[in-house]
């Protein structure tokens, strides 16, 4: 805690005042132009590894970078955030990154490693779709290969989920949004994004920007 303390008052008396100009126009609202959905793992800072300031993006954040389908009646933190983040913000991009070395997909794939905890058990409910494809396509790999498939895999059926969201789906109709798969490497800060037309993911750096087509199954998994 006394780290923490410690840098609230370096940011007051530091940072804040050399951006305050920044801080007073984000008083006065937010226009960000990208939905971040990523995972709650403490490795992942979206501002620093887009570089990118306050303002800039709107973020979403939980145990696996999971999307729940839309279903009408149940409402949820993921569902309002997509949809104001859409209707509200009106951002014009969606990014689902997911990253190496995953401990959501670990214990997606690995149930006997979170059976102490019941509640991350039921929200990985959401992503056994995930599940399925790796162990009924990829069975063959090695074990130690499969983590690797499930987080590519999730970040793809988290894109398809997404799709179910109304405000998504009318977006992507209009034409005002595009929705991109991202996966960040820990140990080289390479990020991988999805290319439909390739089938596979591949580092963003030699990539044109490609996105709204149906999510279709990695013709190869990369090894990230």
């Amino acid at each position: 805690m006394q780290k923490l303390i410690e840098g609230l008052h370096h940011f007051q008396q530091t940072v804040f005042g050399t951006q305050q100009e920044l801080f007073q126009r984000l008083s006065e609202g937010q226009s960000p132009e990208t939905l971040f959905i990523t995972c709650s793992d403490s490795r992942i800072n979206p501002n620093l590894l887009t570089q990118t300031q306050p303002g800039d993006l709107f973020i979403l954040r939980n145990a696996g970078n999971l999307v729940p389908p839309y279903c009408p009646g149940t409402g949820g933190g993921e569902a309002a955030t997509i949809e104001f983040a859409v209707k509200g913000l009106k951002v014009k991009d969606v990014i689902v990154c997911g990253h190496s070395h995953c401990g959501a997909m670990d214990g997606l794939l690995r149930p006997e490693k979170t059976q102490d905890f019941p509640a991350l058990n039921r929200w990985l409910e959401h992503a056994e779709v995930t599940r399925r494809i790796v162990t009924e396509l990829y069975g063959s790999k090695p074990q130690e290969e499969l983590l690797n498939v499930a987080i590519q895999e999730n970040v793809l059926a988290q894109m398809e989920n997404l799709r179910t969201h109304p405000s998504i789906a009318t977006a992507l109709a209009q034409g005002c949004i595009r929705i991109h798969g991202w996966v960040y490497k820990f140990e080289t800060g390479e990020i991988f994004g999805y290319q439909p037309d390739k089938r596979q993911f591949m580092p963003i750096g030699i990539q044109e920007i490609t996105a709204d087509a149906p999510s279709r199954r990695p013709q190869e998994v990369l090894t990230i």
